[in-house]
């Protein structure tokens, strides 16, 4: 019972680490969020402030729930930094402090969840690591404050201007942007290589039936004439002999413990998955207990480590119960040594599974977890190098065989196996004919572009990231359109990427050299061991951008000679659309994300939603301020479409109206800021026919907002929630719908007149006009369909009936609803 309690209670706090319910993110104040009223220089000195990230999981509210009556906290988090972090966040909820006596927080340490960690856990609790949350705190803030402001600077300063760039945001971040500068290095290697030619000798014997091909000593020369001179040496003489014979034992060492970034090299480079991919699935073993903590940098295994019972519980599994058993029959080997980074043991199997129970890319990752463990207790793979050297006019020549005589963990691991190459019996002495001998011509070659399992070496290698952040800043450089990933999961700079990384260097090259970073990284080391005063750091570091942003700013004309050389101004891109309000002039619609309309006689930019099409509604116009309406459509089925007016769009004209909708500039709230992107569905203006007053319906059963109907959905008539995912399929095959200006008197909810078809009506005696209630008229209600959100229920004793000729009314009884009521409430 107390096992299955501590590992709910384990599983319930490591879902507070998932990217989508950790419990707070910082972020700066509502006063800072407007990307039109705040300078992005003042981010620096801004405050921050820590929000609930989730609020409708109310993550906070229900741990200070469970915390009341409490005599003692015990922390259950992933025993990294950020999880330290989190610790501190969860005791601000909980109302625990650290020195309240009557109280007492404890954390608890472990690596995986299965029951025998667990309780050695509980056994050897500990106080939660302040300095160790501070670092995280200090690393946050750098990041927030550094990252919005070059990005809101760059997103408005060019996205201004160009209209082809094909991205959201052009961002910059202090990890993002030194992994893009790795990326656009091998690029620049790349296109600035000058192949160059080169001449080998190769001679051919045949020894006993096999043609056998000799390798140079000198490898290769850069002249023609002095290797045709060489060649004419060797088949003057036209006779090899072998001038020594050579046989070494030799040993391919088994390997250390599995950390995060060997895994997730070995993840794309090996079984195809991005970093990111790599490391949900890793999670995702883990909560389940396949195998321990992901998050790793050692490679060494405690020397307390139970190897024989981890191997026992993998004899368990078919897929290689005979490697298993060899190893505790034979005597397994220790692992090599390794690093000791004092986080955590290398990532171990920690339960058998099967393909069946972990599908089949989470078991891929795992049976390599599984083959890489049995490949650390394995014995070193044994071979033997055979070195056949030979002289012919005074040059010398070589070949090697390779003979494979123990396996050891190459059986397990078959892809690091030894290629075996025999070469036939030779004396020393012996005399051999050349067969031929080729003049070889060939060139010199440029790097291949990086692979992703090349770009975390260099990321790790120079302290780009953590071992839980790097495959974020790879996912971003590619979600941002700055890298393309393809075959082979090579990383391709665009036009983009390339001319961003160009851009810093010729004005800061600092800004993407890897050096800064590893500076900070170096400094918030030190906060976590207690050396270092995390605000100190943070002031030292924001002072150092504060005067690069500034310099920056100064010389970005140099970055916008690049823009302006690969890019087209907003002028010339884009096609005709719609008329502006100011100008009656038409506006281009610029299809490139982010999507937006510029007015080139006005010269402004209204930015739209985003993944949809954008197309012209029926050339009305705004009453407000005579732009012409757009009607945006939603990818999909089941896509929502709704009317919008590109000006108030951009600039509502009613305080307190936003929506999930948001326009593309982002921030770092990911909307435009406050207030921005109102669609008509959510304007309150009263006589506008495509306002919410118009077009609302009624409530809606799942949130607060409004179920609105949508005006292009026919055939397939619908109501859409402006607010959440909501919808509500009405009569299919009317010839139209739409709303009236009566209200039910029972609930509220606007009357909708429907004209049904002629031939599937369901009116009596023909009729195809009906106005009624979906809630509470018994024929509506029947006919509608409920999608994404609860079911309702039309109120009981509710009726309804034709009135006049095939016009009808819904009837019922009972109270006056408010209209703002939720389904749920009838």
């Amino acid at each position: 019972m107390f096992m299955s309690l501590m590992e709910r209670f384990a599983d319930f706090m490591r879902i507070l680490k998932s990217p989508q319910l950790l419990v707070m993110f910082s972020d700066f104040p509502a006063t800072h969020q407007d990307w039109k009223v705040t300078d992005p220089l003042d981010l620096f000195h801004a405050p921050i402030i820590k929000a609930e990230s989730n609020p409708k999981a109310h993550i906070c509210r229900h741990l200070n729930q469970e915390a009341r009556g409490c005599g003692h906290l015990v922390l259950w988090l992933d025993c990294d930094r950020e999880g330290e972090n989190i610790c501190f966040e969860v005791i601000e909820c909980t109302g625990f402090h650290a020195r309240d006596a009557s109280r007492r927080v404890y954390r608890a340490r472990f690596s995986s969840v299965i029951g025998k960690d667990l309780m050695k856990a509980m056994d050897n609790l500990v106080e939660p690591n302040r300095d160790e949350a501070l670092a995280v705190d200090a690393r946050q803030e750098i990041d927030l404050k550094v990252g919005v402001a070059f990005t809101r600077f760059q997103t408005t300063y060019f996205q201004g201007k160009y209209g082809n760039l094909d991205s959201r945001v052009i961002s910059y971040g202090p990890c993002q942007t030194p992994t893009l500068g790795f990326c656009v290095q091998r690029y620049l290697q790349i296109t600035t290589f000058k192949p160059e030619k080169f001449w080998a000798l190769r001679p051919y014997i045949m020894q006993d039936g096999y043609e056998l091909q000799l390798e140079w000593e000198r490898n290769k020369l850069f002249d023609v004439d002095v290797t045709i001179m060489f060649q004419k040496l060797v088949m003057e003489d036209g006779i090899l002999e072998v001038t020594e014979i050579s046989e070494k034992q030799e040993s391919k060492s088994r390997p250390s413990g599995l950390n995060t970034v060997n895994l997730l090299k070995v993840a794309s480079s090996g079984l195809g998955f991005g970093p990111q991919m790599a490391m949900q699935l890793a999670e995702r073993l883990y909560t389940q207990g396949f195998i321990s903590y992901p998050r790793t940098e050692s490679t060494a295994y405690p020397s307390s480590f139970d190897f024989r019972g981890t191997l026992a519980l993998l004899a368990k599994n078919p897929a290689w119960a005979n490697d298993v058993q060899r190893l505790l029959n034979d005597g397994y080997r220790k692992p090599q040594s390794g690093t000791d980074a004092g986080d955590h043991p290398p990532i171990t199997p920690m339960m058998s599974a099967t393909e069946d129970m972990l599908g089949k890319d989470a078991w891929r990752l795992y049976q390599y977890v599984c083959q890489h463990f049995m490949g650390t207790v394995s014995p070193d793979c044994k071979y033997v190098r055979t070195n056949v050297k030979f002289s012919i006019g005074g040059e010398f020549f070589h070949c090697t065989g390779q003979h494979v005589t123990v396996e050891g963990f190459t059986s397990v691991m078959p892809w690091l196996a030894v290629k075996e190459k025999n070469l036939p019996r030779f004396i020393k002495g012996e005399k051999i004919e050349a067969s031929k001998v080729e003049l070889y011509e060939g060139s010199t070659a440029p790097p291949d572009y990086l692979t992703e399992s090349e770009l975390i070496s260099l990321m790790e290698k120079y302290g780009i990231g953590t071992d839980a952040s790097i495959p974020v800043h790879i996912n971003n450089i590619c979600e941002r359109n700055y890298v393309q990933v393809q075959a082979g999961r090579k990383l391709v700079p665009t036009s983009l990427g390339i001319t961003l990384i160009r851009g810093y260097q010729c004005i800061d090259p600092d800004l993407c050299l890897p050096d800064i970073r590893s500076f900070i990284e170096q400094q918030i080391t030190l906060v976590a061991k207690g050396q270092m005063d995390h605000i100190h750091v943070v002031l030292h570091v924001l002072q150092q951008f504060k005067q690069k942003y500034t310099y920056f700013v100064k010389q970005i004309e140099n970055m916008d000679a690049l823009f302006e050389a690969q890019f087209s101004p907003l002028a010339d891109s884009g096609r005709a659309l719609s008329k502006c309000g100011k100008c009656l002039r038409y506006m281009k619609y610029i299809s490139m994300q982010p999507s937006r309309l510029y007015c080139g006689t006005c010269e402004e930019v209204y930015y739209l939603p985003q993944n949809g099409t954008i197309k012209l509604y029926k050339e009305l116009s705004c009453p407000l301020d005579n732009f012409e309406l757009l009607i945006f459509s939603m990818p999909g089925p089941e896509g929502k479409s709704f009317p919008l007016c590109p000006y108030c769009y951009n600039s509502p004209p009613f305080e307190g109206v936003d929506t999930l909708f948001g326009a593309a500039k982002t921030g770092s709230t990911g909307k435009l800021g406050k207030g921005a992107g109102m669609p008509c569905f959510l304007c309150p203006h009263p006589t506008c026919r495509h306002s919410l007053i118009s077009q609302g319906v009624c409530a809606c059963p799942e949130c607060s907002g409004t179920l609105v109907l949508d005006p292009v959905s026919a055939p397939k008539w619908r109501l859409d929630c402006n607010m959440c995912n909501c919808l509500v399929f009405l009569p299919q095959g009317a010839h139209r719908i739409s709303t009236t200006e009566e209200r039910c008197p029972d609930c509220d909810s606007k009357l909708l007149e429907v004209d049904f078809n002629k031939k599937t009506t369901p009116l009596e005696d023909g009729a195809t006009l009906y106005v009624g209630c979906i809630i509470c008229d018994e024929l509506l209600h029947s006919l509608v369909e409920m999608k994404h959100g609860k079911s309702f229920s039309r109120r009981t004793g509710s009726r309804g009936r034709g009135r006049g000729t095939g016009r009808g009314r819904g009837r019922g009884s009972g109270k006056r609803i408010d209209p703002k009521m939720s389904f749920r409430d009838f």
